[in-house]
């Protein structure tokens, strides 16, 4: 399991690709150098409490939602969870749910 730095290193990563900024460009705005910033996401250093503000700020995020790893379990884990929930469907359930994964996968 990540510790804390790698998970909020990922989920800072995570929440910059799917907010369109580019290392680059974040650390431009954080006014951190790339390097540090890359450290940072990749859980080899942690920030100062002014870098993790600018972050949120930055990004425009709660503190909450940066610090929501809920879901960043192992695909394996995810696998477990997700069958232990369809084995306690009833049959329409299950007929939904396949239906469901069959039209998730012609997108993907």
């Amino acid at each position: 399991m990540a510790n804390l730095k790698e998970k909020l290193g990922a989920r800072i990563q995570e929440i910059r690709k799917s907010k369109g900024f580019t290392q680059e460009k974040l650390a431009e705005l954080i006014n951190m150098d790339i390097p540090n910033l890359s450290n940072i996401e990749r859980g080899k250093k942690f920030m100062t409490s002014d870098t993790l503000e600018k972050i949120i700020n930055v990004l425009e995020v709660s503190e909450k939602e940066l610090f929501d790893f809920g879901y960043m379990i192992s695909d394996d884990e995810l696998r477990e969870k997700i069958i232990s929930e369809i084995n306690d469907l009833p049959s329409q359930g299950l007929k939904y749910v396949y239906k469901m994964i069959v039209n998730l996968k012609s997108v993907i």
